[in-house]
């Protein structure tokens, strides 16, 4: 986590993918990176991704569609949490396509999501935009997985080990909780399985769409 202390990935204008279950401290990660790169001069939005394609559709619907982009495309670094949670439509994929298009090495883009790479066809309705959006997320990115252990999950069990009670659904996860959600000392490293799904991701994509995506996004 040191490193991405350093603003040095962000002016270069490499992708952040932080990627694990709900509760793994994503969004936490997220505001705390974007408030650290923020320390250090530089400029960061954070938003959810649903909020920025209904921002970006009503400024579409606005005429107002180009100088939204435009003022995205300033930003250093934009911090994009919930990414995957809600599929988006042709429109949608579009509008945020454009986004990533604009920034696209030479901004910093940071997305949170709870969807393996293996999932992200069933975001995207067109698979062409699926490519097109993977293949610039995920190009020279660093990589975070959060796992699979909620902390919310913790607290709350820890809450019921203080009251005397037990969580009801403790025998369906096993966790170490000690009353307090301290994050750990380094995130995983990214796995060879999450590598195979991007792989995986662009090879099926691609052939749904042909291997024409880039020209014809």
């Amino acid at each position: 986590m040191g490193e991405l202390k350093n603003p040095t990935w962000v002016q270069d204008g490499r992708p952040l993918v932080l990627i694990g279950d709900s509760g793994t401290g994503k969004s936490h990660l997220l505001i705390g990176i974007g408030t650290v790169i923020a320390e250090t001069g530089l400029t960061v939005r954070c938003t959810t991704t649903s909020a920025l394609v209904n921002e970006l559709a009503e400024a579409d619907a606005a005429k107002r569609l180009s100088s939204v982009i435009a003022r995205y495309s300033k930003v250093d670094l934009l911090c994009l949490d919930e990414f995957g949670y809600l599929n988006l439509d042709k429109k949608g994929a579009k509008l945020l396509f454009q986004i990533f298009t604009e920034r696209e090495e030479h901004k910093a883009t940071a997305v949170a999501t709870n969807s393996p790479f293996n999932e992200w066809d069933s975001i995207f309705i067109e698979p062409r935009l699926c490519a097109a959006i993977a293949d610039r997320i995920t190009f020279r990115c660093t990589l975070i997985q959060t796992g699979t252990d909620s902390y919310r999950f913790q607290a709350t069990e820890a809450d019921h080990s203080a009251q005397g009670t037990r969580c009801p659904t403790t025998s369906s996860i096993s966790t170490s909780a000690t009353g307090s959600t301290t994050w750990p000392s380094a995130p995983r490293p990214p796995d060879k399985v999450a590598h195979r799904q991007i792989r995986r991701l662009h090879a099926g994509t691609g052939r749904a769409a042909g291997r024409s995506h880039r020209r014809d996004v």
